[in-house]
């Protein structure tokens, strides 16, 4: 019994306790076939629909996977996929739906905050970036996924957990992931943008997020992207 016990205790530890992770991100500091970030979910009941949103930032030129989730029976059950610079690819069960950003990029890189929602009673996907949304279209109408959920970041996953491609890794760091078994209505998205009071995740809950880190991955404190050290005549610090 004292065994069993402490096998659990073991268990437990390994898979980690759920962490507030706000003001923090995972950094994905270069290519790899092998770093990635393993979500846990006690989601198990099919879904009828599905929103994620998260923030990232990259300057990456090639194919990347901000967020990949597979099913036993389908490995690209629900993709977050960039083919390349402007153009967005979810996928649903298997589908895969192009959408050109919403948004014209100038000068670096920032933060990008996006979200993908889809009904399957409708079929009906919707892309969002930074609170802007695109036009809708429709993808596996009537369709469920169904399965105990494999959550990964930064890596696509082309088997059920594992089998990842160096070319479509993710570079670059990723915070605020959340995910719901509903679609979000625009306002709740905005809101989701704006880092205003919202209703978190009640799939994946960044403010309670339960994960694992394999690989050269590290979890940070948010950096900001503009210059704060910059100081005026009066030596006052200047605002981003």
């Amino acid at each position: 019994m004292k065994k069993l016990v402490f096998l659990i205790a073991l268990l437990r530890g390994c898979l980690g306790s759920p962490e507030d992770l706000q003001g923090k991100a995972f950094s994905f500091p270069e290519d790899s076939g092998t770093a990635h970030v393993k979500l846990t979910t006690d989601k198990e009941e099919p879904l009828e629909a599905v929103t994620v949103c998260l923030r990232y930032i990259s300057d990456l030129t090639r194919a990347q996977s901000l967020f990949s989730l597979a099913t036993p029976s389908q490995d690209n059950a629900f993709l977050f996929f960039i083919p390349k610079p402007g153009l967005y690819s979810p996928e649903v069960g298997q589908k895969e739906i192009g959408f050109m950003e919403v948004l014209d990029k100038k000068g670096l890189p920032g933060w990008v905050h996006a979200c993908v929602t889809w009904e399957s009673s409708s079929g009906m996907i919707q892309l969002w970036i930074n609170g802007k949304g695109s036009v809708r279209k429709g993808v596996n109408r009537d369709r469920l996924l169904q399965g105990k959920p494999s959550v990964i970041l930064g890596q696509e996953q082309d088997s059920y957990g594992g089998k990842f491609d160096k070319a479509q890794s993710f570079v670059g760091q990723i915070s605020d992931v959340h995910m719901w078994d509903r679609a979000l209505s625009p306002c709740e998205i905005q809101a989701a943008n704006e880092g205003s009071s919202f209703q978190p995740g009640n799939v994946l809950n960044w403010a309670a997020l339960q994960y694992t880190m394999h690989g050269y991955v590290l979890l940070e404190s948010i950096v900001p992207t503009c210059n704060s050290c910059n100081t005026d005549s009066n030596n006052r610090e200047t605002a981003c």
